[in-house]
């Protein structure tokens, strides 16, 4: 360190500290608060996981915002143990120790807070909603009230919450739910839990457990939920209770499901399970997001959608078998009058039609900014079916069609019918059929070089752009053409 920046007293007090921890941890309860920020800040950052562990269970402050010390990308676990150590420590005590005034411990990794600095000479701010007063003769004040508080004076230990974004992931627990398995194991109490995001990957046998955990969520504070697990409507159903708690329900993300398990069930006991599952969405008055991406939907998505009162501001449906009444429900249902962002990628399979796709269009073009229709089996004659109503999309500015075969042709009087009519910043486009040989399986260079230079002359007296192109990276991407248009 430069003789013209010596430590600080701060400083070297907690160099010395950190250097003894059995002496420090046992003189936690005459420690002066102010010291806390600083101190635990040193201990995360020098991985003194004894000192953290105390400090949680000594904590003097109403929050403590742990999640702003742990950097995404690094690993935080000893740290996050050690944290969940004390909150243990605490949690097994029926009445909170004297000094410890914590109700909440934050562990989101983006939480925005100024608490770390209050106490550093660079900063004059403060919160005073997570810390007791900062001057001198408060923190005295603040150390006899802890010394002559009652029994009625401490805080309840069942208010103490849990701020965090749980996974559900059971073949790689974190310590966060390795923790709260444990507890439920060893029927212990648990903390609230106050989320807003769930995630569920690959969970199945420990369904029960988990349920338990949720019990003790604060649901109605959920704003996203991911499924990424083969779940079937026996499955789903063990969750329609929680989820219908999630009033707040901003982003739904369903991967991997079944919601038709007709080679399971008779046909009347499927009706019932599904009916089980979408009712909660008759509740979800605040869903605007729904992607639904290798879902077994198979003559339900007509039952799942009709369940949502209010209209969605995306709906993504990827990877998934639709039938006719399926793709029908799509321009009728009441949430999807208004949408912003529409995907239907690799949807199209098993004979269902596109026809009902210029209705769609022509019923959001009000609204419709971004359209994926990647792998649709699109040819030219459906391309041409939609020229007029994407052309009615007036605030369109993403499209996507990567993936399907079409011709140099078709492209052009795409481009030269919707380029004067759309706000478009950004198309995706497949290679044309006739820069292959075979099954697009052996591309021609120099035939996608004429390709490139033809769009550009095509775009070029209608809006400054880029063309270039973007090869596929393996066997579930596409040769791309990306065009950028800009103003």
């Amino acid at each position: 360190m430069s003789s013209r920046n010596p430590p600080t007293l701060c400083e070297l007090a907690i160099q010395s500290m950190l250097q003894d921890e059995a002496t420090t941890i046992a003189c936690l309860d005459w420690l002066p608060t102010a010291l806390f920020p600083p101190l635990f800040k040193a201990a995360v950052a020098g991985g003194h996981s004894g000192i953290v562990k105390a400090m949680v269970a000594s904590w003097p402050f109403i929050r403590l915002p742990l999640g702003a010390l742990m950097k995404p990308g690094s690993s935080h676990q000893s740290t996050l143990k050690a944290a969940l150590d004390g909150l243990d420590n605490l949690l097994s005590q029926k009445v909170q120790p004297r000094r410890c005034k914590l109700m909440a411990l934050d562990l989101r990794l983006d939480t925005v807070t100024n608490f770390w600095n209050v106490f550093g000479t660079q900063s004059s701010t403060s919160e005073p909603s997570l810390q007791t007063p900062t001057t001198p003769q408060s923190w005295s004040k603040a150390q006899e009230g802890d010394h002559s508080g009652s029994v009625e004076k401490h805080q309840s230990l069942g208010r103490l919450e849990v701020l965090t974004d749980l996974c559900f992931q059971e073949a790689f627990p974190d310590k966060l739910l390795t923790f709260l398995i444990e507890r439920v194991m060893e029927r212990k109490g648990l903390p609230h839990l106050r989320c807003r995001k769930l995630q569920f990957i690959g969970t199945t046998s420990l369904l029960p457990v988990f349920g338990d955990i949720l019990n003790m969520v604060q649901l109605d504070a959920v704003q996203e939920v991911e499924m990424h697990c083969s779940w079937d409507l026996h499955s789903l159903n063990l969750f329609a209770p929680h989820l219908a708690q999630m009033v707040h329900l901003n982003t739904l993300h369903l991967s991997g499901i079944f919601l038709n398990c007709a080679m399971f069930c008779q046909e009347n006991e499927v009706a019932n399970l599904l009916a089980q599952f979408t009712s909660p969405f008759l509740g979800l008055h605040h869903l605007q997001h729904l992607i639904l991406d290798s879902v077994f939907l198979k003559n339900c998505l007509h039952k799942l959608l009709g369940c949502l009162q209010t209209p969605l501001e995306t709906l993504r449906i990827s990877h998934c078998s639709l039938v006719a009444s399926d793709s029908t429900c799509l321009s009728l249902c009441a949430c999807t009058s208004q949408l912003r962002s529409l995907g239907l990628s690799d949807v199209f399979r098993g004979g269902v039609s596109h026809a009902f796709l210029p209705g769609l269009l022509r019923r959001v073009s009000a609204t419709l900014t971004h359209l994926h229709l990647a792998a649709c089996g699109i040819t030219d004659s459906e391309l041409r079916a939609l020229q007029p109503a994407l052309g009615l999309c007036s605030q369109l500015s993403t499209l996507v069609l990567c993936g399907n075969s079409v011709s140099m042709a078709a492209l052009q009087a795409l481009l030269q019918h919707t380029i004067p009519l759309c706000k478009f910043t950004l198309l995706e486009l497949p290679v044309p059929l006739h820069c292959y040989v075979g099954s697009q399986s052996s591309l021609l260079w120099g035939s996608l070089v004429y390709v490139i230079e033809d769009l550009k002359l095509t775009l070029q007296p209608l809006r400054p752009c880029s063309v270039i192109f973007s090869p596929k990276h393996d066997s579930s991407s596409w040769d791309t053409i990306i065009i950028h248009l800009y103003s």
